[in-house]
C-alpha cells in the first residue's frame, strides 16, 4: 500500500519542521506509563519541547507493555514520539537537584506519581512554584491530591468504576466489562491538557502566575457521564447497561447482518421516517405514536425487531450502501485491519508510516485535532532511553565531564 509519510527520523531526532502552535513551550514529563505521557504526547504534537525524565536502567514501563519489537513496545512509538528521553534517578539528592534546575527554567511540568511523591523528594509545588513562579504543574492521580481516598492506589480501570462508567459497560445483567482501551487513563489526560493550556492561557494574558491542575481519574471518567446523576437526583433513576443500545433514544442500536453487525442511528424525527421507508415499513414510519422519541422509546424493542429483519439477510456492505444513500447514519463496527484498510482515514492523514529509531517502518495514528494554520506533526521518533541525556545536561551548563561523573555514580544514564 502506498501509505502518506512523515520524515524519516530514525537518524535524525529532532528535524526542523514548520512551527507549532506551542513552539518555544518548555515542558517536564516525570509521569509514566499512559495519563501523564499521553498529556505530554499531545503537547509535543504541537510544538511543545518535550523532556522525558525517566529511570535509568528500566525506564517508563511502558516501553515493555504489549506486542514488542526488537524489545521495545510499538505502544511506545506513538506515546513518546517528539520527546527527549532523560535517564536521571529521581530518588538520589543529585538527581532531585538537576531536576529542580530544569523545572526552574520550563514551563509546565507533567506527573501522574501518588500525591506525596513529589513532596518526599522535596519537589512539592510550594518548594517548586518559588524557583519558578509562573509554573504550570499537572498532576494526575487516582483520586485527586485531596480527598480522604488520596493516599490510595489508582489505575484508570479503578477511576472508570468509580466514574460510573463500568457500570454501563456490557450486557445487562451480565458482568460488567472494560471498553477495550484505557480509557480512563486517556480521559484524565485530555482533561490535564485542557488545564494546562488554560493555565497558560491565564498566566500569558491574564498576568497571573503558574498553578496546580488537579486531575483525579474517577473525576474525568464521571466529567463525560452526561446527565448520570442529575437523573438520579431527579427521578430516583440509575441507569443500567444496555449493551450495544442506546438507553431512551431510539432506535439506535448495533443490528445483526448477513456477515457482522451495523450500526444504525435512526432516532430523529425525520431520520426516522426516511428509515422506515427504505427498510420496507411506511407503516411505522407514519404512526403518528412513533413520530417523537418518547413513543420510539416506549416501543423499542419493535422497532429493533423491524430493523434487523430487515438487515439480518443483507452483507453490512449493502446495508451501509442503501442507508448512506437514505442518509440513515450507519456504520460498521471497525476493526485495526478496517482502520488500516480505509481510504477515509488514509485522506485525513490518520494513518501515518513513522520510523522507528531501530529502523522499522510502522504505521501510527495521525494527530488530533487538526489546526489549519499550525498543525501538529511528527517531528521525531519516540527516543530509547536516555537518548538525550547528555544534550538535556548540556543545555543545564555540565561539562562533558560532568556527565561522565554523574554517570559513573549512577545518578543518570
Amino acid at each position: 500500500m502506498n501509505l502518506p509519510r512523515v520524515p524519516d527520523v530514525s537518524d535524525v531526532p529532532h528535524l526542523s519542521l514548520s512551527p507549532g502552535a506551542l513552539q518555544g513551550l518548555r515542558v517536564i514529563e516525570m509521569g509514566q506509563l499512559i495519563a501523564g505521557p499521553f498529556a505530554g504526547k499531545t503537547l509535543g504534537e504541537f510544538g511543545a519541547d518535550v523532556v522525558k525524565i525517566e529511570a535509568p536502567g528500566a525506564g517508563d514501563p511502558l516501553r515493555n507493555w504489549r506486542l514488542l519489537q526488537d524489545g521495545t513496545s510499538v505502544w511506545w512509538q506513538v506515546q513518546s514520539r517528539n520527546k527527549r528521553s532523560l535517564a536521571l534517578d529521581l530518588r538520589s539528592t543529585e538527581g532531585q537537584g538537576i531536576a529542580r534546575r530544569l523545572i526552574a527554567e520550563a514551563d509546565v511540568l507533567i506527573e501522574n506519581f501518588r500525591p506525596g511523591t513529589l513532596e518526599g523528594w522535596g519537589m512539592g509545588y510550594e518548594v517548586l512554584s518559588e524557583l519558578n513562579p509562573g509554573l504550570v504543574m499537572l498532576r494526575i492521580s487516582g483520586y485527586g491530591q485531596s480527598g480522604p481516598y488520596r493516599d490510595l492506589p489508582g489505575f484508570g480501570a479503578i477511576g472508570e468504576a468509580m466514574g460510573g462508567l463500568r457500570h454501563l459497560t456490557g450486557e445487562p445483567g451480565r458482568v460488567p466489562v472494560r471498553c477495550g482501551i484505557s480509557i480512563g487513563d486517556t480521559l484524565a489526560a485530555l482533561h490535564g491538557t485542557i488545564g494546562v493550556l488554560t493555565a497558560l492561557y491565564h498566566r500569558k494574558v491574564n498576568g497571573g502566575k503558574g498553578q496546580v491542575i488537579d486531575v483525579a481519574l474517577n473525576e474525568a471518567v464521571f466529567n463525560v457521564m452526561e446527565s448520570l446523576v442529575p437523573e438520579y437526583s431527579a427521578f430516583g433513576a440509575v441507569r443500567e447497561a444496555a449493551g450495544s443500545a442506546l438507553p431512551g433514544i431510539a432506535p439506535s442500536n448495533a443490528y445483526r447482518c448477513a456477515d457482522g453487525y451495523v450500526l444504525v442511528a435512526g432516532n430523529g424525527d425525520s431520520i426516522f421516517r426516511r428509515l422506515m421507508q427504505t427498510i420496507g415499513r411506511d407503516d411505522l414510519g407514519a404512526d403518528p405514536a412513533l413520530a417523537n422519541n418518547a413513543g420510539r422509546v416506549a416501543r423499542v424493542a419493535e422497532l429493533d425487531a423491524a430493523i434487523e429483519a430487515w438487515t439480518l439477510p443483507r452483507p453490512v456492505a449493502g446495508v451501509l450502501e442503501v442507508l448512506g444513500a437514505a442518509r440513515v447514519p450507519a456504520g460498521k463496527v471497525y476493526t485495526a485491519k478496517d482502520i488500516a484498510e480505509d481510504p477515509h482515514y488514509r485522506a485525513r492523514d490518520m494513518l501515518l508510516r513513522q520510523r522507528t529509531r531501530d529502523g522499522h517502518d510502522i504505521e501510527v495514528p495521525g494527530v488530533v485535532p487538526k489546526l489549519m494554520g499550525t498543525p501538529g506533526t511528527v517531528r521525531s521518533s519516540a527516543p530509547g532511553l536516555g537518548d538525550d541525556t547528555d544534550a538535556v545536561l548540556a543545555g543545564l551548563g555540565f561539562t562533558s565531564e560532568d556527565i561522565a561523573a554523574l554517570r559513573g555514580r549512577k545518578v543518570v544514564a
